[in-house]
């Protein structure tokens, strides 16, 4: 019997990064390929450690490039596909809305018609909880899997745009699909462009930390690696079309979060600078991830458990930021695979 073959669209990301890692490691009898175009934010370097496993595939394609991804699929004749690969930097979206159509919509077209052709057991679609718009700060109210889409940034309207199109390829033409929607994902590997890694970098340099408005707007937080474990539980066990919402129980203000990280790192809150709020920045994000707790997941961080272990992974892995920091990075995959 052959080996199950994944592919892992995006997996040079942040999340998608964590999630091949943890699928090579914890299926050594699965090949895994991760298929990344290496934009800005895909780093090669984490997987320094995997790279030589014989389980362990790199693919650099566009998602966009039909004819590069059908031939793929022709030859690999995935079992699953995870599909990660996405614009996802909200403040990216407001300045340059089109590249996010194009590889959030476009490509998860191509991906889907091309999954369509072949024999695949499942399409795991990895969405996010922006899709629902914003909540008000009653702590009674949550985004259940039934919660109309009111995606409030071009980045939120672009998943719930794709997240529409996998829906309707299982309804039209029976392709096993399921969606999840993540809430807002933390841990090891996180690029400094985000606010728990841009704090810490900042924190740890001395620089001033930026916080949008006031301070106030509500995120729900979860550890990436208890992701991983969501979408594995999903990709294996999940029922045929269902979406599935991902969410830590963990709902912080963006100014606790960064007095958090300062108060750990013994500096000083001065080191906080508001800045003009965001275009349409969402107040409040929150899941209630029961129907995902009742396929028999749980989160296994809390926020101080989870913050705690990420702090500590940044100031043992600084090398590893720095390098993301300066842009070194991006010469890795012309190195290391002699192109």
């Amino acid at each position: 019997m052959s080996n199950k073959k994944v592919l892992v669209t995006g997996g040079s990301g942040f999340i998608g990064g964590n999630f091949v890692q943890y699928m090579v490691d914890k299926y050594p009898e699965y090949d895994i390929y991760n298929l990344d175009l290496l934009t800005y934010a895909g780093d090669l370097t984490k997987h320094s450690s995997i790279e030589s496993k014989e389980n362990y595939h790199f693919i650099k394609v566009d998602i966009v490039d039909r004819e590069a991804v059908n031939s793929l699929f022709e030859k690999e004749n995935f079992d699953f596909v995870v599909h990660f690969a996405a614009e996802s930097h909200v403040d990216r979206s407001i300045t340059d809305p089109e590249v996010f159509v194009r590889t959030n919509v476009l490509g998860t077209q191509v991906l889907l018609d091309a999954s369509k052709q072949i024999d695949i057991d499942k399409f795991v679609h990895v969405s996010t909880d922006e899709v629902y718009g914003e909540l008000d700060f009653d702590p009674t109210n949550f985004f259940t899997e039934d919660t109309p889409l009111q995606p409030n940034s071009p980045y939120s309207a672009s998943k719930a745009s794709s997240d529409l199109l996998v829906r309707s390829y299982h309804e039209t033409y029976g392709l096993p699909v399921n969606i999840t929607r993540c809430s807002n994902n933390y841990g090891p590997y996180h690029f400094p462009e985000k606010l728990i890694p841009l704090t810490i970098s900042r924190v740890l340099n001395d620089e001033k930390v930026p916080v949008y408005g006031d301070g106030k707007n509500i995120r729900d937080w979860l550890h990436v690696l208890d992701h991983c474990a969501a979408i594995d539980l999903v990709m294996h066990e999940g029922g045929n079309g269902e979406v599935y919402n991902v969410g830590g129980h963990n709902e912080r203000t963006n100014l606790e979060v960064v007095k958090t990280i300062i108060s750990a790192l013994g500096k000083s809150e001065d080191l906080i600078e508001f800045v003009k709020d965001r275009l349409g920045h969402d107040k409040r994000y929150a899941i209630d991830p029961t129907k995902l707790e009742q396929l028999g997941w749980k989160p296994t961080y809390t926020f101080e458990t989870g913050i705690a272990q990420t702090i500590q992974w940044y100031l043992d892995n600084k090398e590893w930021w720095e390098r993301i920091i300066s842009g070194d990075y991006q010469n890795y995959f012309e190195k290391q695979y002699n192109v």
